[in-house]
């Protein structure tokens, strides 16, 4: 581990531990019940700049949105891509954007947090219970209610698919509504979805059929992570050669290029490179299925709503793993290449 990520590690750890009380609910669930709220406008908190951790969060606006028809979302964030991932999202009013490097930025970064104190919510939402900046907004903003998004046991022992990160919130929310005398259903959990338009979608498939240039249908790969959940060469390229002997002669093999434009097969698969967030999406979204490790773009593959195997060696695979129709997450220490085609095989072979 680099001497910078440990210290973000240590700092991390130290701020979690200084603001663990920080942004609780602030209601005690018997007090304040009231089975005509009218909600109308919504603070999601999430500063963080990953690109997975803000799609992570498009789940809850899903749901805030089904919840509160009509309501304002704004969201509280770091960085300058939530205004690509929630471009076509019509419940999204403000976005409140931290600078993505405070201390290069720091009058900017102050004068966003002072920011905060002057709008007004009928609730505010800490997207991720370990995020210190994420309670500590919930606590300065004016809320009537405050939902911290704080684990809670019993939930935890009802829903084992609880401590998913972008579910354990939702699971929260309803619990907290229901506290406050509101009906709620138990209704599935929103998908990941960048919402792409018929129109990106469209560009996305002859954007596609300019690499390809056949009528065989695409298996995309995406062979970059951050840090120790990237997986070397010797692990790819290997992998890779069985994907050409098994899918080759039917399907196009597809490399979807990171931006730092690097290629753990050194390049040997027909390629496609692109800082365009949304155009990427569209690319993956007319393929049929997506390979990678954990990162961000595997997230992004699962909000274009596009099969993802998401390959897990380091992190936490419970938290983490995508779920939209016909996608899982792999544990590589405990199932082989062969497994993972077997895997493969039921996602393309599923409908014939």
């Amino acid at each position: 581990m680099s001497f910078k990520r440990k210290i973000n590690r240590f700092r991390g750890v130290l701020m979690h531990s200084l603001t663990k009380y920080v942004g609780r609910s602030s209601f005690d669930g018997e007090s304040l019940r009231d089975s005509n709220i009218e909600v109308k406008r919504v603070l999601v908190s999430r500063p963080n700049s990953r690109l997975g951790n803000q799609l992570l969060i498009t789940p809850l606006v899903q749901e805030v949105s089904n919840r509160f028809p009509g309501c304002k979302i704004d969201l509280f964030v770091r960085g300058n891509i939530a205004p690509i991932l929630f471009e076509n999202n019509e419940n999204i009013d403000r976005i409140i954007r931290l600078p993505k490097k405070p201390f290069k930025e720091l009058l900017k970064y102050l004068g966003v947090w002072m920011s905060l104190r002057k709008y007004h919510y009928d609730i505010v939402i800490n997207g991720d219970q370990h995020s210190s900046s994420g309670r500590i907004s919930t606590q300065i903003v004016n809320a009537r209610y405050k939902f911290s998004s704080d684990i809670d046991e019993d939930l935890n022992a009802r829903y084992k698919d609880y401590r998913h990160m972008a579910k354990f919130p939702i699971y929260n929310l309803r619990n907290d509504l229901e506290k406050l005398g509101m009906k709620t259903e138990n209704t599935e959990i929103p998908l990941l979805d960048i919402n792409l338009t018929d129109t990106e979608i469209k560009k996305g498939k002859e954007l596609l059929d300019t690499i390809v240039s056949n009528d065989k249908k695409t298996i995309c790969i995406y062979t970059f992570a951050t840090a120790d959940k990237c997986y070397p060469p010797s692990w790819w390229e290997p992998f890779y050669d069985r994907l050409k002997s098994e899918y080759a002669e039917k399907y196009n093999i597809l490399e979807v290029l990171p931006a730092e434009n690097v290629s753990q097969i050194n390049f040997q698969a027909l390629s496609y490179y692109s800082k365009d967030l949304r155009e990427m999406a569209a690319l993956i979204h007319n393929t049929e299925i997506f390979i990678t490790g954990d990162c961000g773009v595997m997230h992004l593959a699962s909000a274009a709503h596009t099969p993802t195997i998401g390959l897990f060696s380091v992190s936490n695979l419970e938290r983490y793993e995508p779920y939209n129709k016909g996608s899982l997450g792999i544990d590589t220490n405990k199932t082989d290449t062969e497994g993972i085609i077997k895997e493969i095989d039921k996602i393309l072979f599923a409908n014939i």
